[in-house]
């Protein structure tokens, strides 16, 4: 039988089948996918085939995943999510604070498989004046690069209507650092699915896991459409390693990089020191924010040294 893989704990995959069924399922140790090495071959989001036993034999071809650089097992990723619609990534400039570094190498792995993001900065309720004048920077950053941003505040439910159109007939993976609030949000947009959620650490102004599997919650509809809707929530995460991308492709998943890109000198220009390099010029004449150029050399950096790094 065939079904959709809605909830991932580790040893175990919930898959709802499709004659609405819900089998707590396995797989076989030499279940791997091919070309991928991946510490979880079978993802939240997956289309699968169960036999009678319980076991997943089968995974269809995906439409698209998120996929990350395992911290602890460099040469491995970890699939978020696979077949999503898009995806929302929940920031927040403060309590505790997204680094531009973190949003701009979730960006670019949603660019390299195909994944419309929408980044939605949460706790606008918590900014003072001086923060709110940031936070409306840093949106006008990205909605000038091309990306859709809002702004919300979980807490009291300002701005969260506007999102649930967004939601309707599609899959969405919801994503972030720990503490930003997604399992606020998701309380807000299903009522009654009562996720847990926890208090932002002082010692460190970081987020404390509360979500420690990655789940499909179905979506309540709000029209008669016969797709339904899901948000897929993930574990809160640190950093964002990037995977499976070679140096000279990294560019063209920062579109305003790419954009000027395409007047440099020299076809195969690392925008790094090449004379005629019109990234450069952006960057020197302020086309290009500082803060996007040097995400970018940062994934050239994790290129070259074959690591893992940290995107607080």
């Amino acid at each position: 039988m065939k079904g959709l893989v809605v909830k991932n704990t580790g040893s175990w995959y919930t898959v709802r089948t499709d004659d609405d069924q819900l089998l707590d399922c396995k797989i076989k140790g030499n279940f791997r996918l091919k070309g991928i090495r991946t510490t979880n071959p079978v993802a939240v989001g997956d289309r699968v085939e169960v036999n009678e036993e319980g076991w997943i034999v089968a995974i269809e071809d995906r439409r698209n995943y998120i996929i990350r650089k395992s911290i602890n097992l460099s040469k491995q990723s970890h699939i978020i999510a696979a077949n999503v619609d898009q995806a929302f990534l929940v920031v927040t400039v403060a309590n505790p604070q997204t680094s531009t570094t973190f949003i701009d190498r979730f960006l670019a792995s949603a660019e390299a498989y195909r994944v419309p993001v929408v980044l939605v900065f949460n706790k606008t309720d918590l900014l003072d004046d001086d923060l709110l004048r940031y936070q409306q920077a840093v949106v006008n950053l990205y909605e000038t690069i091309g990306y859709e941003c809002r702004q919300i505040s979980a807490e009291t439910g300002e701005g969260v209507d506007e999102l649930h159109a967004m939601l309707e007939g599609k899959i969405t993976l919801l994503s972030g650092n720990s503490g930003v609030g997604k399992s606020t949000l998701i309380n807000r947009l299903v009522p009654g699915v009562n996720l847990r959620t926890a208090e932002i650490s002082d010692a460190h102004n970081t987020g404390m896991h509360t979500t420690t599997f990655s789940e499909m919650i179905p979506l309540p509809s709000a029209s008669s459409s016969p797709t339904p809707s899901y948000l897929i929530d993930t574990p809160g995460i640190k950093g964002f390693g990037t995977f499976d991308m070679e140096p000279e492709e990294i560019t063209s998943y920062f579109k305003d990089i790419f954009h000027f890109s395409k007047d440099c000198r020299f076809s195969n220009c690392t925008h790094t020191h090449e004379p005629g390099c019109a990234v450069l010029k952006a960057v020197e004449e302020h086309y290009i924010a500082e803060s996007r150029y040097q995400s970018y050399l940062s994934m050239l950096d994790d290129k070259e040294e074959g690591k893992y790094r940290e995107a607080q």
